[in-house]
């Protein structure tokens, strides 16, 4: 398949993952970059971070629109996140790259797991006042670490977080976690500039393909039952995670 058809192709459906989950984003963007397009590890998390956050900024507004986005909460989480994910930035430069991908898929394999086990929410949304301040920050700080180290966005992170913490139904904590995702995006993309050269058209090729996907799957997340959308992607992370754990393991041993 050509490269600008390729890329489109995924371009749109990490754009379709975010608009639909909140999340997943970065999980498919760094490995598609890596083995797909090319690309080493470290460009391809600096790349994942400027896709992942244009795409997340867009789809928080599409959700703005249709009443699933709690910028309060949004801005909070998300404030601390950009603090930690730009000091963290520079932590993957300093790692080889078979370690920080066998990282990037134990991450994905344990939150994978978590998901398959968590249990759908009845409770109402809160408020920010009624919440313990410090376990918003903790997650913040959290998600903002592996947004700096690994390139991921955190939204695979911040909508099981969003749920259990803040209360919200799933369809708000995924619109509040697009807002959140940009900002930490932002954050890890300016901490991890210097010194790598980034293939503009790339990144533009993805982000126009992404838009789309991005909106055409905030329209069908509102239609679609997310609980049992959760789980099949909870068995897409584990089955990417394995495929990668099996490809870079054997380097390391």
């Amino acid at each position: 398949m050509p490269t600008l058809l390729l890329s489109l192709v995924l371009g749109f459906g990490i754009g379709g993952s975010l608009g639909l989950l909140g999340g997943g984003g970065s999980i498919l963007t760094v490995p598609a970059l890596v083995y797909l397009i090319g690309q080493t590890p470290q460009v391809a998390v600096t790349t994942s971070l400027a896709i992942v956050g244009a795409n997340s900024a867009l789809g928080a507004l599409f959700h703005r629109s249709q009443g699933t986005l709690n910028w309060r909460v949004a801005l909070f989480f998300g404030g601390t996140g950009m603090i930690f994910s730009y000091l963290a930035a520079g932590v993957s430069k300093q790692v080889s790259p078979t370690v920080l991908m066998v990282a990037f898929a134990a991450l994905m394999l344990i939150v994978g797991v978590l998901l398959v086990r968590q249990r759908p929410t009845t409770t109402k949304p809160n408020s920010l006042d009624e919440l313990k301040v410090w376990k918003v920050i903790v997650g913040g700080a959290v998600v903002g670490l592996l947004t700096g180290i690994l390139g991921v966005g955190g939204g695979f992170l911040i909508v099981p977080a969003l749920v259990m913490l803040v209360g919200m139904p799933m369809h708000q904590a995924v619109g509040t976690s697009l807002l959140v995702i940009a900002m930490n995006s932002l954050a890890g993309f300016l901490g991890h500039l210097s010194g790598l050269t980034l293939d503009l058209s790339l990144i533009a090729t993805f982000v126009v393909a992404g838009l789309v996907g991005t909106l055409a799957g905030s329209r069908l997340g509102k239609r679609l039952d997310p609980a049992l959308l959760r789980k099949f992607f909870a068995v897409f992370v584990i089955g990417l995670a394995l495929f990668l754990l099996i490809d870079n393991l054997p380097n390391l041993l």
